[in-house]
């Protein structure tokens, strides 16, 4: 094998790992039997599986059998597909944690000199047929369905007696099957719908019980698969922090994904970039003080301006006095809390002005204009001057996390992750990101300047 060969980082950076304290099996073989094979082999086989894009069991069975870059690696051994399988689905734990300690390894080469990083979250396909995911919207349409088809059938049926003649007969029964073909459809959706109002999310998934069916960017191209989060370094691109949740949305996950990548990164105050899709109120406020700095757009949930009117934006605030300044050069004051608002929301108006306002057709239909101000608004105010001196922050977001969700989607073939439930597929992911990451660091440094910082 040449030297320069990147299957020799996949030997070395798996030989330096303690796979007994990562909790790999069989790390020591039992003292009775034939022995297994060593769990290095097996992560050595994987490792260079989706690093080649052959994340399948039974492809890279095959592969140790012609490949010859693979039997180097593994010795020549040539374990089958129902044992490279077992393995991924045995040391989930241990294979993300050996993800984890290539991250380890970058920090140790002071790879993260900048403490940014850009979040992001895509959706990726489960082993999970559309058809065979329910949720109380798709159960009703589905029973109204059922109900104009059998309708449709009945008439036909009716309409076959009037007619009679020597076909009729056979007509006939073939309605009469299909009827009770659909009434027996209707039954069943009957129990599906009472098991779907009965779950905890209202939704149940019969291939892959932990799928949901999540929205997408295009109208009616919602799929059922899982959430993956991402949390990129803006200098080298490298995956810092991932995570696999089957919730649709990213409004909860700025907090979390941001202290996961301060932690990996060593840094004691990091700089996070997200698009609309994480912000949330309570999250930026979580993250105020914990030394997660985040530059969130605000979302653009008023429809004003699409029908001529002034927005937000337009009222400015005044800390000082505590009031709004209307584009009419008018103060709106804080009103009094009223029993239907919610304790944490102040609304502010001018209730003298705004009637006789010449403005007044530009700012509100209603009989005076209301700004609505949360009590911890300074926390949003502030992170919006952070983007205003920082108007780069969004592009660099979209080049830094965008592309490794692009790789990877690309090298999956555009398909659906090979395993079930949401734990198993938290490992495909790691080696997923494992693999991207050892390309990147090929790429930055080298084969052989990396096996020299592998060596040590």
């Amino acid at each position: 094998m040449v030297p320069n060969n990147p299957v020799r980082i996949i030997e070395a950076f798996v030989d330096e790992l303690d796979l007994g304290a990562l909790g790999f099996a069989g790390v020591v073989p039992e003292v009775t039997g034939r022995p297994s094979y060593h769990p290095a082999t097996l992560l050595k086989i994987y490792i260079y599986g989706y690093l080649n894009r052959v994340p399948s069991s039974r492809r890279l069975e095959r592969e140790t059998q012609r490949n010859l870059e693979l039997m180097w690696l593994t010795g020549r051994l040539m374990p089958d597909f129902k044992t490279i399988a077992d393995f991924r689905r045995d040391n989930g734990p241990a294979i993300r944690a050996a993800c984890a300690q290539f991250i380890g390894l970058c920090r140790q080469l002071n790879l993260f000199t900048q403490a940014v990083v850009a979040l992001d979250g895509s959706k990726f396909k489960a082993v999970n047929n559309r058809d065979k995911n329910f949720t109380v919207t798709k159960v009703a349409k589905r029973i109204e369905q059922v109900e104009a088809g059998i309708a449709r059938y009945l008439a036909a049926l009716d309409r076959a007696d009037r007619q009679g003649g020597a076909e009729t007969e056979a007509k006939t029964a073939r309605l009469k099957q299909k009827i009770a073909g659909l009434r027996r459809a209707m039954q069943s959706l009957k129990e599906m719908q009472q098991q779907v109002e009965a779950a905890p999310d209202q939704q149940i998934s019969l291939t892959d019980p932990d799928a949901r069916s999540m929205a997408t960017s295009g109208k009616g191209t919602g799929i059922v698969g899982y959430n993956v989060q991402m949390a990129v370094e803006a200098e080298h691109h490298l995956i810092v922090a991932h995570e696999v949740t089957n919730v649709g949305n990213d409004r909860t996950q700025l907090l979390a994904m941001g202290r996961q990548a301060q932690d990996v990164m060593g840094c004691a105050e990091i700089t996070v970039l997200a698009d609309r899709g994480y912000y949330n109120g309570d999250e930026v406020l979580a993250c105020e003080h914990s030394g997660v700095l985040p530059y969130v757009p605000k979302t653009q949930t008023s429809g004003n301006s699409n029908r001529g009117l002034f927005t937000g934006h337009d009222f400015v605030y005044d800390a000082e006095h505590d009031r709004y300044t209307c584009p009419a050069g008018q103060h709106l004051t804080k009103g009094k809390l009223r029993s239907d608002r919610q304790d944490t929301i102040d609304h502010y108006r001018n209730l003298t002005a705004c009637p006789s306002c010449s403005l007044k057709p530009q700012c509100t239909p209603d009989k005076h204009r209301r700004v609505k101000r949360w009590e911890h608004e300074d926390v949003l105010d502030r992170m919006q001057a952070r983007l205003e001196r920082m108007p780069e922050a969004m592009l660099i977001r979209r080049q830094t996390v965008e592309h490794p969700f692009g790789t990877i989607k690309a090298w999956m073939g555009s398909t659906h992750f090979l395993m079930k439930t949401l734990e198993k597929v938290k490992t495909g992911m790691s080696l997923h990101v494992l693999a991207y990451n050892l390309k990147r660091m090929i790429n930055i440094l080298g084969v052989r300047p990396l096996l020299r910082a592998l060596a040590v």
